[in-house]
């Protein structure tokens, strides 16, 4: 078995169905009727039928549990044979297993909007859609809300600057795929939107500056390969702040000379999404893709989740490549997935990580990664776990402050302990660390503009972007400018071997890490900001310490405070530790259930 189809065994395993062909009906699910809309299907999901009816069902599977425990040996056998699909002489619940991969089943009419990943499997695999259907679906509404205003007095979104313009083409060879093998991993077919500072060989990566347009590279950052090797249909490449720099989720790319758009969440169009992953956030919780993947160097898969009401992991530095991805600070930066589920976000992550040779701090990761993420989604998973936060995490503000409360009552009522702990000797340094992206830029940007950037490109160093007429106005001397002339030695200072902030992040590992060693604490808990605004530092603890991060929402403002828009709880946990937090942020995720849909963004009508 490859670890892929081991990974689609144990994601669909964890989730209650059996997979590498098909998701098996839940019991009060009806059987789908003979496939006839969905030729594509067969004969994968009806060669194996046992009662006659051309299509493998609950019946089906009903019938073959009846003769588990049969043999060869024994009278009758010429009637059980059939099922007894591994050849070994025996009906038992390997067969069973194996003829519930071909079960399909209708679930009722699919709707696209809030859609996760299972859905949309069970979906393809009953033929209610296909992956083709789906990402023209996705499609039509990048046409039809992007670039509109929805909202009297607002903004249109800006989410997205490229679709691809062979999404349909990928999505039909995952159909083929899904007819001949039937669901190989959980995102065969399943679209994508990625930051635009991810390489992909069929969009350009611009990075949000115009100045980078003609920027066509040949081959995919290595995380896009982990996607596309599942299956995965890479739609759109979504806007973000021009190089990462700010949390504005301005751009100037494929605009006129002199002008940018900024990007909106979908919640409030007059607000910013964040950043800098801002398109990715804005994209995904308003439907236009699947699932997103953005960059994270002080915030910036974080901040826009919580703006935008969605789940963001921050991985450990090191357990996915960061190899074909524009760099803002690698000392810091690291790629995850922005989704509107834990499960969809765990889903992603299971395709990216691994080691990669053209990212040396993956080899880190070794023996620290399980199978698939997935196995660790357990609605009880907050049970007997010990949860601490720092006071001075949560800020001054009355809906955060609201929110903590009611988001510290559901984990204690899902059986976890949630304790106050005071901050650590040096927990003030760890926050108070600036970020590696003014030090760090000029240096690590040059390394990417040597491997990647297409020789079309003639803004081919830090300065000469400075001096484009093609960015986001006013960044010329500031930050531009200013960071071109960082030097060699500073740099060597700041972030080389022996160099300040490197052995400050060293530090900060080690007494986060220690503080949930003496206090037995399972994970570290503070909101990820303030509704559409950031609180103090508190970004800043993941990225100074190269611990991961997962945020998800725990609510909103209501009508008569400050603000009705969201805020997301962050849980912190030590080093490639990233299944125990998505555990205790799914187990989170099914009390409250907090997330909304923006209402400007329901169904194409």
């Amino acid at each position: 078995m490859t670890p892929l189809s081991r990974r689609a065994l144990a994601v669909a395993t964890a989730l209650g169905v059996v997979a590498a062909g098909a998701l098996v009906a839940p019991a009060a699910a009806t059987a789908a009727p003979a496939p006839t809309a969905a030729p594509f299907l067969a004969p994968y999901y009806t060669e194996l039928d046992l009662t006659g009816d051309d299509q493998v069902t609950e019946a089906d599977l009903g019938m073959l549990a009846a003769g588990i425990g049969l043999t060869s040996d024994d009278a009758g056998w010429s009637d059980a044979a059939a099922a007894d699909l591994d050849d070994d002489g025996a009906v038992t619940a390997s067969d069973l297993a194996l003829l519930s991969q071909r079960v399909i089943y209708d679930d009722g009419p699919f709707e696209l909007v809030e859609a996760d990943t299972v859905s949309m499997q069970a979906a393809m695999n009953a033929g209610v859609v296909t992956s083709v259907s789906l990402t023209q679906q996705y499609l039509d509404r990048i046409a039809a809300y992007d670039k509109v205003v929805r909202q009297d007095g607002g903004r249109p979104l800006n989410s997205i600057i490229t679709t691809s313009t062979v999404a349909l083409q990928a999505a039909a060879e995952a159909d083929a795929v899904r007819a001949e093998k039937g669901m190989t991993s959980m995102l065969l077919g399943i679209p994508v939107a990625l930051k635009d500072n991810y390489n992909t060989v069929d969009m350009p990566t611009t990075a949000g500056c115009g100045c980078w347009n003609a920027n066509q590279t040949t081959t995919d950052a290595t995380m896009v390969e982990g996607l596309r090797a599942d299956g995965a249909v890479i739609v759109a490449k979504a806007s973000m702040d021009e190089f990462a720099i700010n949390l504005s989720s301005q751009w100037s790319a494929l605009q006129p000379a002199g002008t940018a758009l900024t990007v909106s969440s979908p919640y409030d169009t007059t607000k910013t999404s964040g950043g800098s992953s801002g398109g990715t956030g804005a994209a995904i919780a308003a439907n236009l893709a699947g699932l997103g993947f953005g960059t994270d160097t002080g915030g910036s898969i974080r901040i826009p989740s919580t703006y935008n009401q969605l789940v963001g992991v921050r991985p450990t530095v090191g357990l996915a490549s960061r190899d074909g991805i524009v760099p803002l600070a690698l000392s810091q930066d690291t790629g995850g997935p922005m989704a509107r589920s834990v499960l969809d976000a765990t889903v992603a992550l299971d395709a990216v990580v691994g080691q990669d040779a053209g990212d040396p701090v993956t080899a880190r990761q070794e023996g620290k990664v399980p199978d698939t993420y997935t196995s660790y989604l357990d609605a009880d998973a907050l049970a007997g776990k010990k949860i601490g936060y720092i006071a001075s995490m949560l800020g001054t503000d009355p809906i955060t402050q609201r929110l903590f409360t009611q988001a510290r009552a559901s984990l204690e009522a899902r059986g976890a302990t949630v304790v106050e702990v005071t901050a650590p000797e040096g927990f003030a340094a760890i926050v108070g660390e600036g970020s590696g992206s003014g030090p760090e830029f000029n240096h690590d940007l040059n390394d990417y503009i040597a491997a990647y950037l297409n020789p079309a490109v003639t803004t081919r160093s830090l300065l000469e972007i400075s001096q484009s007429p093609n960015i986001v106005p006013g960044r010329a001397e500031s930050p531009y400018g200013a960071r071109a002339a960082i030097t060699e030695e500073t740099y060597q200072a700041w972030a080389g071997p022996e160099g300040t902030h490197t052995l400050q992040l060293a530090r900060g590992k080690q007494i986060m890490t220690a503080l949930m060693d003496d206090q037995d604490l399972d994970a570290v808990i503070y909101p990820s900001g303030n509704p559409y605004s950031t609180i103090g530092t508190n970004m800043r603890l993941s990225p100074n310490t190269g611990l991961p991060a997962v945020t998800v929402p725990m609510g909103q403002g209501m009508a008569g405070e400050a603000s009705t828009g969201g805020v997301n709880l962050e849980f912190l946990g030590r080093d490639f530790a990233e299944g125990p937090l998505l555990g205790l942020a799914y187990s989170f995720e099914q009390a409250t259930h907090a997330r909304t849909t923006p209402a400007a963004y329901g169904p194409l009508g």
